[in-house]
């Protein structure tokens, strides 16, 4: 009988999405099921402001989670403004959750807050799938109506 691999087991994998690398599901993930905790190093707010990283998940206002380790595996998803999964702290530990069905292939996103996107992801410009659409129709637009001013003064 054939043993089964480690990998059969696997519920997702870090793989290259849009916005760098990304948590992608391997299963199917139906809703309000647990993903993942996202687990690191718990500083006080003091400490997180001295640090230069990223992976920072402020529990409440005077404490934060580091979550710059490689062996946190949440660190990889990445923000949406329509995400399918959600975040909930309960007694220090941060627990992800699918807010809809996920489907294997789909990457797991959450909404980071207004604070982390006005610091972080405004300034250059949210890469999200949501977002990437209304940029494209934004700027389809554009060119149909550009296009269209074109061709009245050309039949003028």
């Amino acid at each position: 009988m054939p043993t089964r691999s480690s990998s059969s087991r696997r519920r997702y994998r870090v793989g290259r999405s849009k916005a760098g690398l990304g948590l992608f599901a391997l299963k199917p993930i139906k809703k309000g099921e647990f993903i993942v905790y996202y687990t690191g190093r718990i500083i006080t707010n003091a400490e997180a402001d001295q640090l230069w990283t990223r992976y920072l998940f402020e529990l409440n206002s005077r404490w934060t989670v580091d979550g710059s380790s490689r062996r946190n595996i949440a660190r990889y998803i990445n923000h949406s403004c329509r995400p399918n999964a959600e975040t909930d702290v309960k007694k220090h530990k941060i627990i992800i959750t699918a807010i809809r069905n996920i489907q294997p292939g789909d990457e797991i996103t959450y909404n980071y807050g207004r604070a982390y996107f006005n610091a972080f992801i405004k300034p250059t410009g949210c890469k999200c799938e949501a977002c990437r659409k209304k940029r494209l129709e934004a700027r389809r637009d554009a060119r149909r109506a550009a296009a269209r001013k074109s061709d009245l003064r050309h039949a003028a």
